[in-house]
């Protein structure tokens, strides 16, 4: 089993070729050459057909695989170590450029990638409706893309949104009744400034809000989300609220409030705090059996790193590759954990092996490089909520 690294392989192109690139999209926009705008209604798709015909060979791209990485959050890392992982089982050279919630150089490093002509592209952002525009350049030069959560991509990754932040809730819930007598000060720690992401938190709401003896007392969004944008929400929290019992959200930023908890000594084993994503500092949290931090609902982002790079190289392959992937919510336990981390370790396994799979990926739709005229360009999710 190869040891889990999250090395920092990082590719900046020359600013002289990424403003070459920027001048050539101002060129080709103001020629009105544009390529289709995919699907843009909301489309339930299929299950994944992986019999599906063999297509052509993308010809104009080449054998590379690049990651345009949002910042070096653990979650984030983990697609990093999936990707480059797959990267090297199937033979593609592989570049990461880490922009640090940079926008402006998000949207710099694909249009040069695509200049460079890349083959397979996966991209992360701060800002999904920045960078749309040079994605979308990218699927019409014959590129895979992946994306996770906001189109466009020929592969998009979600999780069912709703469902993820309820099992979150409902652990929350549970440990409130049990633990703490049915009352508790709530903290949310929301991404609701990205809109495909909002139904998690709507379900915490829906939950909490139906215990008489529950307040929420903050319900916010951090700026930036990270560790450190969520240690400075709680630090200005707890001014006008020094108790507080529980705290959701995604593991960064509850990994951040949890600092500043400690470091106010406001912290206490009782309390409840629970984040989302499964991150390796969050496990570690769990093990200690004493810590706040009580649960973490994971979506393993080395095995859905990992399926990204494989149906990148199927792409480039000339293979059909479905169009969406559900990333399966799984509620970490004492009884889980070591499986998930030597999951965390070696998601080549995952792949390879279609019942450990299925209980983190599922598979929708079907696309290749003949049909990359239908790629998803609306907010996919296989949830369909009244």
């Amino acid at each position: 089993m190869r040891p889990i690294k999250y090395t920092k392989r990082w590719f900046i192109l020359p600013r002289s070729l990424i403003a070459a690139s920027v001048l050539l999209t101002g060129l080709a926009g103001a020629s009105g050459q544009e390529g289709p705008p995919g699907i843009t209604q909301r489309t339930l798709l299929p299950a994944f057909d992986s019999s599906a015909p063999v297509c052509s060979r993308p010809q104009e791209v080449a054998r590379i695989l690049a990651f345009v990485q949002e910042n070096d959050r653990e979650f984030l890392q983990g697609v990093d170590h999936g990707l480059a992982m797959a990267a090297e089982d199937r033979g593609l050279e592989y570049r990461r450029s880490l922009v640090q919630n940079d926008v402006a150089k998000a949207v710099e490093q694909i249009q040069a990638y695509r200049e460079a002509k890349i083959g397979a592209l996966v991209a992360t952002s701060s800002d999904p409706t920045a960078v749309s525009d040079s994605l979308q350049e990218m699927i019409w030069s014959g590129a895979f893309v992946g994306t996770i959560v906001p189109p466009p991509a020929t592969l998009l990754l979600n999780a069912p949104q709703y469902a993820t932040g309820k099992a979150l809730t409902d652990a929350a819930i549970a440990h409130i009744n049990a633990k703490l007598g049915g009352t508790a000060h709530v903290v949310l720690l929301t991404q609701d400034t990205m809109e495909f992401l909002t139904p998690r938190f709507e379900a915490m709401r829906d939950g909490l809000n139906a215990l008489s003896g529950v307040t929420i007392v903050a319900d916010i969004a951090p700026s930036p989300v990270t560790k450190e944008g969520g240690r400075a929400t709680m630090e200005t929290i707890l001014l006008a609220n020094p108790n507080i019992d529980v705290v959701l959200g995604g593991d960064a930023v509850v990994l951040g409030a949890l600092q500043a908890l400690r470091e106010a000594r406001k912290d206490r084993p009782d309390q409840f705090l629970g984040g989302i994503d499964g991150e390796p500092e969050g496990v570690a949290e769990i093990k200690k059996g004493d810590s706040p931090f009580k649960a973490s609902i994971a979506l393993s982002s080395p095995v859905f790193g990992y399926a990204m790079g494989q149906f990148g190289a199927d792409w480039l392959d000339g293979k059909s590759i479905p169009q969406a992937m559900d990333i399966l919510p799984i509620a970490l336990t004492s009884q889980n954990i070591s499986q998930y981390e030597a999951d965390l370790v070696d998601p080549a396994a995952v792949f390879a092996d279609s019942i450990r799979r299925a209980t983190y990926l599922k598979m929708y739709g079907k696309i290749c490089y003949d049909t990359r005229d239908q790629y998803l360009n609306f907010p996919w999710s296989s949830e369909v909520r009244k």
